[in-house]
């Protein structure tokens, strides 16, 4: 996998002053739990590192083997093992109270450790002369849900980020069925936070949040944990990202309509509860700046964002640049037109 194999289209234009500095190449789907299309842009059926995007069903995983009950986790608990989050107190909060429901503590998380992405905690931090741990890390949550994973299966707590580890076994097979794909044959990597990472075409991920957001076309029981991950990133948005961060300030103003997951290098998955569709996309350079417009053009050309959410999101939509002493020096913007062209239903 490659970016000439992505290819993309230039859809999200770079500005400054007058003139258009750069370009960023979108590659996106948007799907029906059908697998029908209802937009295509750039290269669709090339494999493609999920990332973070993943983790709703990586916590889907969980819950179906029955973790919920088991350890009597909470909806912010669940919501925080389908998160990104920047490291807030209540973040952390929550990370550590799952690791004392399955009575383990932090050394068992095998994530890494950064300082919080939310810059004031990450101040509190430094100005209380305190290092960050691994439950600061913004994928703490996510071990934290597999290491509850293992203790279920009364698997080896040491060895859960292998591939070859049970808990792994079934987060790599419920993803493969929520991609319709085979979980046998596609691309396996590391994610930055060690555990395995696979990769499948956009199709198939819009396929999958398609299901994420209809909850057909898996077993019940799978289906059933789909809907409580979901329940607990909508009621709980705070959780699955931070304060100010995208996936959280897009299921807020979308008020229940949408579920929202991003991943590294430019990735993102939506389910629209609405429309009853999956949508996926891939900023091709990996970079970040570019996916809010992008996802948002996307979302409006398929009719899955509503007005008050616009609104909302304007900022998110048509992010400023600034100088460094504050004056507007440009903006970034997605060609409406290439999102409406790329529409096949």
């Amino acid at each position: 996998m490659n970016a000439d194999a992505l290819g993309g289209v230039p859809a999200v234009e770079v500005r400054r002053g007058a003139y258009v500095e750069s370009w960023h190449r979108i590659a996106a789907c948007a799907s029906d739990a059908s697998g029908r299309l209802h937009l295509a842009m750039g290269e669709i059926d090339r494999p493609v590192y999920l990332r973070s995007a993943a983790k709703p069903f990586i916590a889907a995983a969980a819950l179906a083997a029955g973790v919920r009950e088991a350890f009597g986790l909470t909806m912010e608990e669940i919501a925080v093992m389908s998160a990104s989050h920047s490291g807030e107190p209540f973040h952390v909060a929550a990370v550590r109270s799952i690791l004392r429901k399955i009575d383990l503590d932090e050394s068992a998380l095998q994530c890494g450790t950064h300082l919080p992405l939310d810059e004031r905690s990450a101040h509190d931090l430094i100005r209380a002369g305190l290092a960050p741990s691994s439950v600061h890390d913004n994928c703490s949550g996510k071990h934290a849900g597999i290491l509850a994973l293992t203790q279920r299966l009364g698997a080896d707590i040491a060895t859960y980020r292998d591939a070859g580890h049970p808990a792994q076994r079934a987060i790599l097979d419920l993803c493969a069925r929520a991609c319709d794909d085979d979980a046998e044959r596609w691309p396996v990597a590391l994610d930055g936070c060690g555990i395995p990472v696979f990769a499948t075409p956009l199709r198939n991920a819009a396929l999958a949040f398609a299901r994420f957001a209809t909850l057909d076309g898996l077993p019940d029981r799978e289906l059933q944990a789909l809907l409580v991950v979901r329940d607990a990133m909508l009621s709980h948005p705070e959780y699955v990202a931070g304060s100010g961060q995208f996936d959280t300030r897009l299921m807020s103003a979308a008020g229940g309509a949408i579920a929202s997951k991003v991943g590294a290098e430019g990735v993102s998955g939506v389910a629209s509860m609405t429309t009853r569709l999956g949508f996926a996309l891939k900023v091709v350079d990996g970079a970040s700046r570019a996916r809010p417009p992008a996802v948002l053009a996307g979302l409006r050309a398929v009719g899955a964002l509503s007005e008050s959410a616009e609104v909302e999101l304007t900022d998110l939509s048509e992010p400023i640049i600034y100088t460094r002493k504050g004056a507007r020096a440009g903006e970034i913007r997605a060609r409406e037109r290439d999102f409406l062209e790329a529409r096949t239903g």
